[in-house]
């Protein structure tokens, strides 16, 4: 059978509309790629904003997830208003993208900084998600700030060149 007299045989139309319907389930079993942001906030001190959440241990720096059909930059600034009650004033600036495998093989992080900001009536108060939003010198860190925060402070510092992985 040539491939023109196949187009109108039942076995190939029955194969060719169960492939049409297999494809698109087989996709929701792979898992998608997931970008997450985080915000690196400084006051008029030069202290570093820091997060504690409600379901995790230890220190953060503010951010989160983008959302289906948000931009990053958008994503950055609503986490930022979101955990922090900070408004940015200006654009925010990207200092690195990285990959992150604890949370899958396509997870990334993108890291801004924030370079002018400017309080909410809600800035640095405890809600449903964040136990505490503080401002730290970089010497008076708490004890349980997490290990990938530490390496962001230093490369921000400038003390460390970008990582690959978060």
């Amino acid at each position: 059978m040539t491939l023109s007299n196949q187009a109108g045989d039942p076995k190939v139309l029955w194969k060719t509309r169960l492939l049409r319907r297999l494809i698109p389930v087989a996709g929701l079993f792979r898992r998608a790629m997931t970008i997450g942001v985080r915000l690196a906030v400084r006051d008029e001190a030069g202290r570093i904003l820091l997060v504690r959440h409600t379901y995790l241990q230890g220190w953060y720096l503010p951010g989160g997830g983008v959302d289906a059909g948000e931009a990053i930059p958008e994503a950055a600034e609503r986490e930022l208003l979101e955990e922090a009650g900070l408004r940015a004033t200006a654009p925010l600036e990207l200092f690195a993208l990285y990959h992150n495998p604890r949370g899958s093989r396509r997870d990334h992080v993108a890291l801004y900084r924030v370079i002018a900001w400017e309080p909410t009536s809600a800035a640095l108060t405890a809600n449903r998600e964040i136990a505490e939003a503080r401002f730290f010198e970089a010497a008076a860190l708490p004890d349980d700030v997490t290990p990938s925060t530490r390496r962001r402070l230093r490369e921000l510092a400038g003390e460390e060149a970008p990582a690959r992985l978060w």
